[in-house]
């Protein structure tokens, strides 16, 4: 009875955390996700684009007239676009190769579709210049020798005149690139003790070596920090800089968010144009989610109805095993977080009939051994003992199409495939804690509670 009081004791501790974890209340920060700067995000139910909307972009490689791509140029653009929108935030989103020169990306829920376009299009090259002498401010336009094409590249991007002296002062001129962002550890944005924003980073071990021979011999001279051949800030060097530094300017939250993911990303091998921006709404994904919802209940129902009829008060304790499955699902979905898409919420009802299939298992193996006369207790656990092969090897062959199917989606930027592998597999593994674990230790507590008699297991359950 100790054991069972145990038993039963853990099993309410988890019960109580997983419901904690899905009800709509606040939680503790240690518990809680962060975003780009630290700010604890709340903990909710991710959902994909075709659930909540989003945006969908479709970019496409821009070469110059008479040049041609270099092999593996749209890999790795489509590994750091990918890399970009992670940083993002962006749950779920669905980054892959179209034919040999496009790029897709499915950006569910965004909030600030311009600004999440022009971070993950921007080729995003940093670098370091040393002015030479010249007043470089922000906003300006420069070449460096670098990118000794950058000021025409920007003034065609941007629409602009060639021969804009506003924007390009020093048209004619390549500066001298000192470093390249390759020199970077990390970079975050953040906000300084004047609540403006600004952009923090470290450098790695050559590049920290690199940034102090030149500012330890540049002190109380300028240093300029470019993207994409616009001047970001020219600061100061007030002392020799060899581990981090910080990027100041008149930047605004976002604006520092998608420089800092440029900055830790790297810069795109080849410059990218958007094609196609579509916005999706999410009318169709509420339909969908209602549907499936009614949909769940009456096949839970159902099945809740049926293990009742069937096995009477072990029924009733699967039943209730099966609510509590319900809850460390939804749990480890907010926690991971897993992002549910239609087909996600697919994998997850499946999952729930796999486990109502263990349950089953066990009762009517339950229901051979007190044919063959064993004693209640006896045959119980002997009931367990002998159905778990069989749940262990067709749940393992299932977690195996699940791993198959989740690498396979995830080589060929299928979001759907991954969704629901992930949700069968956590299912899976969960069907057999609570078949095997849950619902053995109700029948273990239940049976110590009543007086030890010849047929009070065939009543129980049916039999």
């Amino acid at each position: 009875m100790r054991n069972h009081t145990v038993a039963l004791l853990s099993i309410a501790i988890l019960a109580a955390f997983a419901i904690y974890i899905v009800l709509p209340v606040p939680h503790p920060d240690w518990l809680v996700r962060s975003d780009l700067v630290g700010k604890p995000t709340p903990l909710e139910l991710k959902l994909g684009l075709d659930l909540q909307g989003g945006t969908q972009v479709m970019l496409e490689a821009d070469l110059p007239e008479g040049k041609e791509l270099q092999d593996g140029a749209m890999d790795t653009a489509k590994i750091i676009v990918e890399r970009r929108v992670n940083g993002l935030g962006v749950s779920e989103a669905v980054v892959q190769a179209q034919g040999e020169s496009r790029i897709t990306a499915e950006l569910p829920g965004v909030s600030n579709p311009d600004q999440a376009v022009e971070t993950i299009r921007s080729t995003g090259q940093l670098e370091f210049v040393d002015p030479q002498g010249a007043t470089l401010s922000q906003g300006m336009v420069i070449n460096t020798t670098n990118k000794p094409d950058a000021v025409q590249q920007h003034l065609e991007a941007n629409g602009e005149g060639p021969g804009d002296p506003a924007l390009a002062p020093y048209g004619d001129r390549a500066f001298q690139t000192v470093m390249t962002g390759d020199v970077l550890r990390t970079a975050i944005a953040r906000q300084d003790q004047f609540n403006q924003w600004e952009i923090g980073f470290e450098l790695t071990g050559s590049g920290s070596e690199q940034f102090y021979s030149y500012t330890s011999t540049h002190v109380g001279q300028p240093m300029a920090i470019v993207l994409d051949g616009v001047v970001l800030s020219a600061p100061v060097i007030n002392s020799a800089i060899r581990d981090q530094g910080v990027i100041t300017g008149q930047f605004s939250r976002d604006e520092a968010e998608s420089l800092a993911i440029q900055m830790r990303y790297g810069a795109l091998p080849v410059p990218l144009k958007v094609v196609d921006v579509r916005s999706i709404s999410a009318s169709l994904g509420q339909d969908s989610v209602r549907s499936s919802v009614i949909a769940g209940f009456i096949g839970m129902g159902a099945v809740f109805l049926f293990m009742l009829f069937m096995y009477r008060i072990p029924g009733l304790l699967a039943d209730l095993a099966l609510v509590l499955y319900i809850f460390f699902n939804l749990a480890i979905y907010k926690v991971m977080p897993v992002t549910l898409t239609l087909a996600g919420i697919t994998g997850f009802l499946l999952s729930v009939g796999m486990a109502v299939d263990a349950n089953i298992l066990i009762f009517e193996r339950l229901k051979e051994e007190l044919r063959s006369g064993r004693s209640p207790r006896l045959a119980v656990e002997a009931g367990f003992s002998r159905a778990w092969p069989a749940i262990l090897d067709s749940n393992l062959t299932t977690l195996i199409s699940c791993a198959v199917l989740y690498v396979f989606g995830n080589q060929f930027g299928a979001s759907i495939v991954k969704g629901y592998a992930l949700t069968l597999g956590i299912g899976v593994l969960l069907s057999m804690l609570t078949a095997v674990f849950v619902t053995r230790s109700f029948m273990r507590t239940l049976l110590g509670s009543r007086p030890q008699q010849d047929h009070s297991a065939q009543t129980i359950v049916g039999y």
